[in-house]
């Protein structure tokens, strides 16, 4: 009740929007072209990342709004957003009620006759659109274009089908990235529904809502707020404080307070989000783990474990229930707590989901995927922790746990050697070099993991050292470590002459992270000149750490 009540005052508190004074620009990046589901790495910072699991589906669900004289449909909760007339799956009676309203003709057995125009737009829509969804955006951006020339002339320059033709062209031209293209057409979309149905209609209301989406894909994250806030006080007001679409708009726009650091209303609202749908009897639907999912991520972005941890628990049991462990989403949901577990020192119950993770994969997945090498590298560090909690009770077992992490660490490392090198073959042979495509993602992912493994095995040796250290009470060179940093550094040269990863910014965290690592360790003022080494040269390492900084930093990223 309190977080019900949170949002309506938050609604009250924030909103108060001329509808002529909203611009526009863009939703989301990516066409569903299947049904299967995707993995794909994410990046958490220099210190961990996880899998990702992304949901596309041909046919989305859609939300069919009727009204008068014309029908217009708004897929929510998806991708794109395309438009189209209703009577195409409504019954003929319905659609001799409103034919004169639309100026069409109508004959003694009850049929309708369009005009030429409205015929055309029809068959320009479709073909657009079944096109469009192939992934054909060239062919289709002509229909969509001659679709709504002939909504203009068979319906009238101001009809709903002509909002419904511009909505279709703006989600094209929003997937091509052409922004500038796309955001008048959004506009006048807006404006036709609200001059047919007026400003309060559902249908405003869903159009505010994939305009929100539209400047959240661009970071224009205060316009996003704007439109989402004009959505939810529509919805809210139609649809009721309980119906799952009032609870999309209400997630989708604590995505954007929590963006714009406004924490404890972005929580209010992705909880309550998260509860109507439990209500509804959708709490173990794709859609509601997926938000609990993100709330798991506010938690440990926040350093809150605990709540991390239920959350996160909660999931793992509806993906068991759901789809057992025979499912890649079940062992990524484990692999994720694991790493919770791991964060908040329970390393016992990290280590048994990591283990059981690693099997499940071997036997899901084909032989040396990149995805089993990652599991490794999060069992090796759990390894290396557990060591440092040993060596205050059993040197010879922290020595052990070492020994185990760097046999782990090397089949990690030749498992994303493997994976780039064939990732090198592929793009030779298709003579393709850039970032995007599945190619790149898994080059990236290869890569970044690969240099990961690297310093985990320098920070491995140094650990050693210091366990013998105590034990002879001298202190010895580490070559051991700087020969794993000087692998990373030189893997990282590598391949930054055989492919550009300007692109990859967690590519370059972790090797400004190995430089940092082997400057400490040849760099630290306690060490003896004669314990330095030859082979580094402290001032170029310099150089290179403040150029790395300098390309990373946020305020150069965001003149970017």
């Amino acid at each position: 009740m309190f977080l019900r009540q949170a949002a309506a005052n938050l609604i009250k508190r924030r909103f108060r929007l001329p509808s002529q004074t909203v611009s526009s620009t863009s939703g989301t990046t990516t066409i569903p072209l299947s049904s299967r589901t995707k993995f794909s790495y994410q990046y958490h910072g220099p210190k961990d990342f996880s899998w990702r699991m992304n949901y596309s589906h041909r046919d989305p669900r859609v939300w069919l709004f009727l009204s008068g004289n014309a029908a217009i449909i708004f897929t929510i909760h998806s991708n794109t957003v395309l438009a189209k007339d209703a009577s195409i799956e409504s019954s003929p009676e319905n659609d001799t009620e409103g034919a004169e309203a639309m100026g069409l003709r109508k004959i003694e057995d009850g049929s309708v006759i369009s005009n030429i125009h409205t015929s055309k737009w029809r068959v320009f829509t479709d073909k657009g659109r079944d096109l469009f969804l192939q992934g054909k955006l060239e062919e289709a951006e002509k229909l969509f274009l001659l679709a709504l020339q002939e909504a203009k002339e068979g319906f009238g320059e101001r009809d709903p089908h002509v909002a419904s033709a511009c909505n279709n062209l703006a989600e094209l031209y929003r997937v091509n990235k052409a922004y500038n293209k796309a955001e008048p057409l959004y506009l006048d979309a807006i404006s036709i529904l609200e001059e047919s149905f007026g400003p309060e209609d559902i249908r405003v209301g869903s159009a505010f809502h994939n305009l929100g989406q539209f400047y959240i894909v661009q970071r224009k994250l205060e316009e996003a707020r704007v439109c989402y806030e004009r959505a939810l006080k529509i919805k809210a007001r139609v649809l009721g404080l309980n119906h799952t679409d009032y609870a999309d708009t209400m997630y989708h726009l604590g995505t954007v307070l929590q963006l714009q650091g406004k924490g404890k209303d972005s929580e209010a609202l992705i909880q309550d989000s998260i509860r109507i749908l439990e209500d509804g009897g959708q709490g173990e639907s794709i859609m509601c783990v997926k938000r609990m999912r993100y709330l798991a991520q506010i938690y440990m972005k926040s350093n809150r474990l605990e709540e991390a941890e239920k959350v996160q628990r909660k999931i793992l049991h509806i993906m068991e229930l759901t789809k057992g462990w025979n499912s890649l989403d079940t062992v990524i949901t484990a692999e994720g707590l694991a790493l919770i577990l791991q964060s908040a020192g329970s390393l016992k119950e990290a280590e048994e989901l990591l283990e059981r993770c690693l099997d499940a994969r071997k036997t899901l997945l084909p032989e040396d995927h990149i995805q089993i090498g990652a599991n490794m590298l999060h069992m090796a560090r759990v390894a290396i922790l557990n060591s440092n909690q040993l060596k205050k009770v059993d040197t010879s077992k922290a020595i052990c746990e070492l020994e185990k992490a760097r046999d782990i660490l090397n089949e990690s490392i030749r498992i994303a050697r493997s994976s780039l090198d064939k990732s090198m073959r592929q793009n030779r042979k298709i003579h393709s070099y850039g970032a995007s495509g599945d190619i790149g993602k898994n080059f990236r992912v290869a890569l970044v993991i690969l240099l990961q493994a690297f310093d985990a095995l320098g920070l491995l040796a140094i650990t050693k050292q210091e366990l013998q250290e105590s034990k002879q009470d001298e202190c010895l060179p580490n070559s051991e470590a700087e020969s794993a940093l000087l692998r990373c550094i030189s893997t990282y040269k590598e391949f930054v002459t055989e492919m550009s990863i300007a692109e990859f910014p967690e590519v370059k965290a972790e090797y400004l992270k190995c430089l940092k690592h082997l400057l400490s360790l040849n760099g630290n003022s306690t060490t003896q000149t004669s314990q330095r080494s030859t082979r580094v040269n402290l001032q170029d390492l310099r150089d290179e750490i403040k150029r790395l900084e300098l390309q990373l930093s946020p305020s150069r990223n965001r003149k970017i």
